[in-house]
């Protein structure tokens, strides 16, 4: 199944990228399609569950909308701390415990939490990430728990 999704995946970006529909160009992006599949599975051993995790897709289809929203509120509220000076930042340092049970779910949630402006993971532990906030605000939306219940619903896949 990961041969396939990956032939797929490169096909499509292939042609999203060339944008010309010859017979010869189809063939030879066919191949090389091919070509980089075997290279990657027989000669480098890189396609793997952590190398190509086709079975997070599904999931991926609604973890990705919302990290997306909350990255644009995140940012959102960094820009009016940017331009306004009246509003406080009040940086911090807290420790945020994960319920993750992967060692990918944790990159997961930790890697979520620094794609959030406002907010990045310095130290990933066992059970808690520290990390550092650019207000308390932002550092008690993380203590409520949303991120990392929705980044262990995304990780259940694996």
């Amino acid at each position: 199944m990961r041969h396939v999704s990956l032939i797929v995946a490169l096909a499509a970006f292939w042609v999203l990228l060339s944008g010309v529909f010859t017979p010869f160009l189809l063939a030879a992006g066919l191949g090389s399609v091919f070509a980089v599949v075997w290279f990657a599975d027989r000669r480098m051993k890189v396609l793997d569950v952590e190398g190509h995790p086709s079975h997070l897709s599904v999931r991926a289809l609604t973890y990705w909308p919302w990290l997306l929203w909350e990255i644009v509120k995140s940012g959102w509220d960094v820009t009016k701390r940017i331009l306004h000076p009246r509003l406080p930042i009040s940086p911090c340092l807290v420790r945020v415990p994960t319920s993750q049970q992967t060692n990918v779910g944790r990159v997961i949630y930790a890697n979520s939490i620094t794609l959030t402006p406002g907010t990045i993971s310095l130290e990933l532990t066992e059970g808690e990430i520290l990390v550092h906030a650019l207000t308390r605000e932002g550092a008690e939306g993380l203590a409520t728990g949303d991120m990392d219940r929705r980044a262990t619903a995304f990780e259940a896949a694996l």
